[in-house]
């Protein structure tokens, strides 16, 4: 595809089934790595797809797996690897949406936190498309509890973070388990030397991408920043939810304990609120998520262990309490607000000894946030 050349959605020669689904989820056009990555997935072409997050990556890759799957046999066809649970439950979710008018559509997550029973009970059930993080997911097939021994199409989603997160032995003992003739989809922010090994020993000969996102990808996220004494982050984004009528926003912080502090500070104020991070369980963690959902309340205050999984669609605006300590997890942050179509707003609150990071992060993401005025 030339670079230049648009492609819509009929263009891709869609099901009326995931057509139908994207037009209800309310996708108009693919975006940049969907109108890429789609053809040289469903021409059975390997792919490499270097791609920030919130490009639509999982759309990119979940398409071409549904569009090909045989609901007339019996085993996982396709794998989809990811760094965390939240991301991983994020993606079936997704991949159910996308799924909703196919009968018989079955997937199953196999993350760790979960009851191993319950999704031994799950496998069962024969999906089709499985998500997994590498660790559980290893466990599983050495109790010989699935079998992946089948499947048509192995997708790394987050390569990088896996790489970071140790599980990069897990993953080619995974690849070493599947068909040698499989499909390979690899998406990666960063192509570090270790995932670079991978894909000479596994994907030889892959188509490769590597995608920049358009303006017309970008969520539609107001950017704003503060520069504000620490003691007085709390009360200002208290202010600022009363001033902007914000009545769904999420909080984060870079701390469990910086989370719990300021839920006490909210609390106190008469504002409702939930703490969201990676101390809690994982049974904890979805019913805190679901909570959130339905508006039992209105500010979720999270850490970063945790941003990838928030995909909550009606989030009016993401606060950053603490500024980040990685660069990309400013990206992360604001992108759970401004989702399927709709608008939001991001402040970020910067203490003196925060700024020369701020400084960092604004030139890393070409970010330009406007200063706010707390007083008219």
């Amino acid at each position: 595809m030339n670079d230049s050349e648009e492609i819509s959605l009929e263009d891709l020669n869609l099901s009326q089934e995931i057509y139908d689904a994207l037009k209800k989820i309310g996708v108009r056009r693919p975006t940049t790595i969907q109108q890429k990555a789609i053809p040289l997935l469903m021409d059975d072409q390997n792919l490499i797809a270097k791609a920030p997050t919130g490009t639509g990556k999982t759309f990119a890759f979940a398409i071409p797996i549904l569009e090909y799957l045989n609901m007339k046999v019996n085993f996982v066809q396709a794998l989809i690897l990811c760094p965390t649970r939240e991301l991983a439950l994020q993606i079936a979710t997704e991949v159910k949406s996308l799924a909703r008018y196919i009968d018989g559509f079955n997937i199953c997550t196999i993350i760790g936190g979960q009851n191993i029973k319950i999704q031994e009970e799950r496998i069962k059930k024969k999906p089709q498309v499985v998500v997994a993080t590498p660790g559980r997911l290893l466990d599983l097939v050495t109790r010989k509890k699935i079998d992946i021994g089948n499947i048509y199409t192995l997708v790394l989603d987050e390569a990088d973070e896996m790489l970071k997160m140790g599980f990069i032995n897990d993953i080619k003992k995974i690849m070493a388990l599947t068909p040698s003739d499989k499909q390979i989809a690899l998406f990666s922010a960063t192509l570090p030397r270790e995932i670079q090994d991978i894909t000479w020993q596994f994907m030889d000969g892959a188509a490769q991408i590597d995608v920049m996102p358009k303006e017309e990808d970008h969520p539609n996220i107001d950017e704003y920043m503060l520069e504000i004494p620490e003691k007085d982050k709390a009360d200002a984004i208290i202010s600022i939810l009363k001033k902007e009528d914000i009545h769904k926003a999420i909080i984060f912080c870079n701390t469990r304990t910086q989370t719990e502090k300021v839920s006490s500070i909210f609390e106190f104020a008469g504002i409702s609120c939930k703490v969201l991070h990676g101390n809690m369980g994982q049974g904890g963690r979805n019913r805190v998520m679901d909570g959130y959902r339905k508006n039992r309340f209105e500010v979720l205050i999270a850490t970063d262990v945790v941003a990838r999984g928030i995909d909550v669609d009606d989030v009016e605006a993401v606060f950053n309490y603490d500024i980040p300590n990685d660069n990309e997890f400013y990206l992360h942050r604001i992108g759970r607000t401004g989702r399927a179509g709709r608008s939001g707003k991001a402040y970020s609150f910067v203490s003196f000894k925060e700024r020369d990071r701020m400084d960092e992060i604004i030139r890393y993401t070409s970010c330009n946030p406007a200063l706010y005025q707390l007083t008219d």
